[in-house]
């Protein structure tokens, strides 16, 4: 916004922002940031005055917005249509969680404006932008519009404008925009009602999403090919419904890839209505989101493929809709799994596990992943651990965990690690097969953590990680980065970790 600075010559704007900071001496009053000076001298304004008459303390999130005076010398300013606000943004310390708080706030302030401009600067590290990127693109989206005519309310801002951008800001906006753009399309896919969204249109997303990326291959494989195959848990919890149940494949593998092949495995269930062991109704609404792992794999898969990751991956979609009919399977059933193992079923609203069983087997064993890591909306035992701000996260591996636990931290999908109980592992013995699906002591508890255990028999001693998301993967109330419902969790997670194993 000065003749040897900021310059926009591509269209009509219609805010500028300027970011604040708390003074870091007194604790009173803001400390402007990059790109006010200029901002304050073109327009002649007193910043600190304005940010003290809008009670602005500068802290991450804060926004005031105020209209803009005539520039001074707006003859030879630039713009084709003169802005007519200015957002005061605050960022905090301008910390990784601060900027991406910021960005949040930023994407609804701008709700219905076209054009914002800001510097890329704001005084932050590259990992800061991206965040602050993430945040306010994540903030922009909104959930799928089914109605006739025009959506209510106020759409998203059309463009975010970033100048000073260096190599080093253009990669950091370029990778918080793909972080971003995959936990959208996970959210997408989730919020679609399963009227609409069962195990075959799942499927054709897939096939539609991957289709056109270079060294990725998509493959469906439908009830037929299932059942030739031996998939009997995935078959047994499909069995209810009347669509059939679907194995999704994407196959990566770029030339001279680097290092081992891993694997991400999905859980897909299209709708859980709890099947024979049938859910209240209050907790049926919200299970179109039951497909809320296999969403995050997806999006992370198509993601990573399209930014030409090198290390070579699989992902898998165990695809089902556990409905109620006579063709449901029942409590008591004992079901044959891929790998030959027997299962008793004791609640046929624990399917979850019993698709990713059979997922995880045949992935481990046809394509000898050195690491897999499989993310479901699991258990309610979860959400009652962590609330709705961290995953559960079991993983067979000290080095793999940290990994994975810094890629959430990177991403903002945020894990807690959970023991892997070994003295709970007795509890899914049972009589009548080779393991129970649920435990079979009440006094054990830890339904989470059993159901990681069921899960870990279906990989040997391959490197493993569980990702329980049921608690982070929906949210009863919007957040600044999110609308009420699916919230993408575990999509910007895996592919950061993607990004990191290809570096």
């Amino acid at each position: 916004l000065s003749e040897d600075g900021w310059w926009w010559d591509g269209g009509q704007i219609d805010a500028i922002v300027v970011t604040l900071a708390p003074e870091p001496e007194t604790g009173e009053g803001v400390q402007p940031r990059l790109g006010a000076a200029e901002v304050a001298e073109r327009y002649r304004l007193d910043l600190s005055e304005i940010a003290r008459r809008e009670r602005h303390e500068g802290r991450a999130g804060h926004v005031a917005t105020v209209p803009l005076p005539p520039a001074a010398g707006a003859d030879g300013f630039g713009w084709e249509s003169l802005p007519a606000r200015l957002i005061l943004l605050g960022v905090g310390d301008g910390s990784v969680a601060d900027l991406r708080e910021a960005g949040a706030a930023l994407g609804k302030a701008a709700a219905g404006l076209g054009s914002i401009v800001m510097t890329a600067a704001l005084g932050a590290t590259a990992e800061g932008l991206r965040a602050f990127v993430t945040g306010a693109l994540l903030a922009s989206y909104r959930t799928p519009w089914l109605g006739q005519g025009k959506r209510p309310g106020t759409e998203p801002a059309q463009r975010f404008i970033f100048l000073d951008v260096d190599a080093q800001a253009e990669r950091a906006v370029a990778a918080g925009q793909r972080s971003a753009a995959a936990t959208c399309e996970a959210r997408w896919l989730a919020a679609i009602p399963s009227n609409i969204k069962n195990p075959q249109w799942l499927a054709e997303q897939a096939e539609r999403l991957g289709a056109g990326i270079d060294h990725l291959t998509v493959t469906v494989h439908d009830a037929a090919w299932l059942r030739r195959n031996g998939f009997g848990a995935l078959l047994a919890v499909g069995g209810g419904s009347a669509s059939d149940p679907r194995l999704v494949v994407l196959d990566y593998d770029p030339p001279g890839a680097a290092g081992d092949t891993v694997a991400l495995v999905g859980k897909g269930i299209t709708f859980d209505t709890g099947g024979l062991s049938i859910k209240p109704r209050d907790a049926m609404i919200g299970m179109k989101t039951d497909m809320g792992g296999a969403a995050a794999v997806l999006a992370a898969a198509v993601a990573a493929a399209q930014s030409g990751v090198t290390r070579r991956f699989v992902a898998v979609l165990p695809l089902a809709e556990n409905a109620v009919s006579g063709s449901s399977y029942r409590p008591g059933d004992v079901v044959t799994a891929w790998d030959g193992t027997t299962i008793e079923v004791t609640n046929t609203d624990a399917e979850g596990r019993m698709v990713l069983a059979d997922a995880l087997a045949w992935t481990v064993a046809t394509h000898r992943p050195a690491t897999i890591i499989d993310v479901a909306t699991l258990t309610g035992a979860i959400t009652l651990g962590l609330g709705r701000g961290h995953a559960g996260l079991y993983a067979t591996s000290d080095e793999l965990a940290e990994e994975l636990t810094s890629a959430g931290a990177a991403s903002g999908d945020h894990l807690w690690r959970m023991p892997l109980v070994e003295d709970y592992r007795a509890s899914l013995e049972s009589p009548v097969a080779d393991l129970c699906h649920q435990s079979t002591v009440p006094h054990v508890g830890g339904g989470s953590i059993t159901a990681a255990l069921f899960l870990q028999h279906f990989v040997g001693d391959t490197m493993w990680a569980h990702l329980d998301i049921a608690g982070a993967g929906r949210t009863p109330k919007a957040r600044a980065d999110s609308p009420e419902g699916p919230t993408g969790f575990g999509a910007a997670l895996l592919l950061s970790w993607l990004t990191q194993e290809s570096d």
